[in-house]
């Protein structure tokens, strides 16, 4: 007896959208928690301003930079889910694991700023951006090959996916650049400058491309 196929869950997007801004807004704000407790060890120490920023130089930076990768994620995610129409079980399971990249930013970011320098601390930092970025790709390859999830046409879609190969294939270059050359530290994130120029070679290459945004 053949058995007819169980149809699968569908549900609106808006609720997901809505958790995914409230977890990326508590990373967000994660990344600050040990610049606000370096300022009160500190002050029980009569130190002063100019004294927290010369000793918090490097954590500042890794705040602004977590901070800034943090949001350029979110802008992106969010812009994928503006043609999202419903979300089935493989997308969500795949913005849950997009979520925990994002939590764990925190962690790695305080690894690289607050502990003595060692080679792992570029691989967690790095490892975790490609990671996230990886699971934006994916769920762009899983719509393309669910189109009745989403709104997108079929040139966007590509794009989007093109788009999502660089991205995550920089990174992962900056991973094997730190892990080849361990005293680099975080440079090789550097390698992300060529993204945009590398998507726009790509937008000349498919005339047919839309624009960003």
């Amino acid at each position: 007896m053949t058995q007819v196929a169980k149809p699968r869950e569908l549900s609106s997007p808006e609720r997901l959208q809505a958790f995914t801004d409230a977890v990326v807004a508590i990373a967000l704000t994660l990344l600050i928690l040990p610049l606000m407790e370096s300022v009160g060890e500190l002050a029980d120490h009569d130190g002063t301003t100019s004294e927290w920023f010369a000793e918090e130089q490097y954590a500042l930076l890794g705040f602004v930079l977590s901070f800034v990768l943090i949001a350029v994620f979110w802008v992106h995610h969010h812009k994928l889910f503006r043609s999202v129409k419903q979300v089935d079980s493989g997308l969500l399971w795949l913005t849950v694991a997009w979520m925990f990249t994002i939590v764990w930013m925190p962690v790695a970011t305080s690894l690289s700023t607050q502990m003595d320098p060692d080679w792992a601390q570029p691989l967690v930092y790095i490892g975790t951006l490609f990671a996230t970025s990886l699971m934006l790709l994916l769920a762009r390859i899983y719509l393309r090959s669910h189109p009745d999830l989403h709104a997108m046409d079929p040139a966007e879609t590509k794009f989007g996916i093109r788009a999502g190969v660089v991205v995550a294939g920089l990174f992962l270059a900056a991973l094997v650049l730190a892990l080849v050359i361990p005293g680099a530290g975080n440079l090789p994130l550097l390698l992300m400058l060529l993204s945009e120029p590398l998507q726009r070679l790509d937008r000349r290459r498919y005339p047919g491309t839309p624009s960003k945004g």
